[in-house]
């Protein structure tokens, strides 16, 4: 079994919003499994498909997104997940807008989302995958990442989250490093893309 945990903050205020990405990324995961993700359980919106003949769990915690790793800890302590088996997918400040990377494992990086997953489960060994928002502007990241998406933001982004989605299924399928070689590519908001 694997769970797929996209970040994110409930509600319509912050529906569209950079710092839902993981959410966002879940829905269109959701949609292709043709499934919803609408029953509550563990502080969590989950739904529930197979990809590859694995069972999967999506999830989209409702406790916030500095919170996340209460509902992240509480799943993986019922379903008895393997570690390696949870798949992370969030917005990241760090990565230019577009850009998508997929890594093995590691530290949170200044994701406040990622920080308490990896607090509360005591354990940074799970693959994530990171949709960059960029941040252009240097001044409040609080606003900035729960701000509305530009329309010069709109096209690289729904690319990116549709290569996060298709990199969930490859994860699953094809295991991580492969996963890691087709998508850690560099898409820019100027449509160049680089290795």
């Amino acid at each position: 079994m694997y769970v797929v945990c996209g970040l994110g903050n409930p509600g319509k205020k912050y529906e569209n919003t950079r710092h839902n990405m993981g959410f966002i990324t879940v829905d269109q995961i959701a949609e292709k499994l043709g499934i919803k993700v609408d029953k509550i359980k563990h502080k969590s919106l989950v739904g529930e498909g197979n990809i590859a003949g694995q069972k999967v769990l999506l999830v989209k915690p409702q406790t916030y997104m500095n919170l996340s790793g209460e509902a992240v800890r509480e799943i993986m302590t019922y379903y008895k997940v393997p570690i390696e088996n949870l798949i992370v997918i969030y917005d990241d400040i760090d990565l230019e807008t577009g850009v998508i990377r997929l890594r093995k494992k590691g530290s949170s990086g200044t994701h406040n989302g990622m920080r308490n997953i990896i607090y509360q489960i005591q354990d940074d060994n799970f693959p994530r995958i990171r949709i960059g928002i960029g941040s252009e502007k240097k001044g409040d990241l609080a606003s900035f990442v729960t701000g509305n998406v530009t329309k010069k933001e709109i096209e690289p982004l729904e690319d990116a989250i549709l290569r996060a989605r298709d990199s969930v299924f490859s994860i699953i399928e094809d295991g991580i490093d492969r996963a890691m070689n087709t998508f850690n590519t560099r898409n820019t908001l100027d449509g160049k893309e680089t290795d």
